[in-house]
């Protein structure tokens, strides 16, 4: 990375770390190394949202070329969300892709995501699963995954807890019996099938 990326980037995470306003909307990081290449974000879940009250962590890569290539960011806490893979928590957001502009800062980016999380894109998914449940019923399943993965403070659902029991009574870990329970739209039997057979 060159000097004159490297001093943009300590502005860019000064900006983030020191400004009131980005902190107040829930928006902080974290430098994991003295050349900035790797941050922690995080990203309180918006109100009025099924992730209202989790805390979501973000690695985020910033690449040689920074700042014309975009930063690589995806969920570290696992997020139920259309246009983010339940599996790897990659995002689909088109400036971390084509329409990145060098003129984009890092408080732009944590800032999209989190406008992102407040209005999914289901038509355009990344989770295609995620994406055809998200229409038929939005809130449930990105509420428990909150409330389990992101510490959410939401009341857990009584029903989808006692399924997760049930399979944990099987012997299955309950990150799995989670996971599986949500992409086969938390039927018990069909999700029993999946993990026995």
């Amino acid at each position: 990375m060159s000097n004159i990326a490297f001093n943009r980037l300590q502005r860019e995470c000064k900006e983030v770390v020191t400004n009131s306003e980005i902190s107040e909307t829930g928006i902080m990081i974290e430098i994991l190394n003295e050349n900035l290449t790797e941050i922690k974000g995080h990203i309180r879940g918006p109100p009025d949202t099924p992730y209202a009250g989790g805390m979501f962590d973000l690695d985020i890569k910033i690449p040689d070329q920074y700042p014309f290539s975009p930063p690589s960011v995806k969920f570290a806490t696992k997020i139920w969300h259309p246009n983010v893979s339940s599996q790897t928590g990659v995002i689909c957001l088109d400036i971390l892709k084509d329409q990145w502009a060098a003129s984009l800062t890092l408080r732009t980016v944590l800032l999209s995501i989190q406008a992102l999380m407040c209005t999914a894109e289901p038509k355009d998914p990344q989770d295609a699963v995620v994406a055809k449940q998200y229409m038929d019923k939005p809130q449930a399943t990105a509420e428990y995954w909150t409330l389990k993965f992101a510490k959410g403070t939401l009341p857990v659902n009584a029903d989808y807890q006692a399924r997760v029991d049930k399979l944990k009574d099987m012997g299955v870990r309950e990150e799995e019996a989670i996971s599986v329970l949500s992409c086969n739209n938390w039927d018990l039997n069909r999700a029993t099938v999946y993990i026995f057979s």
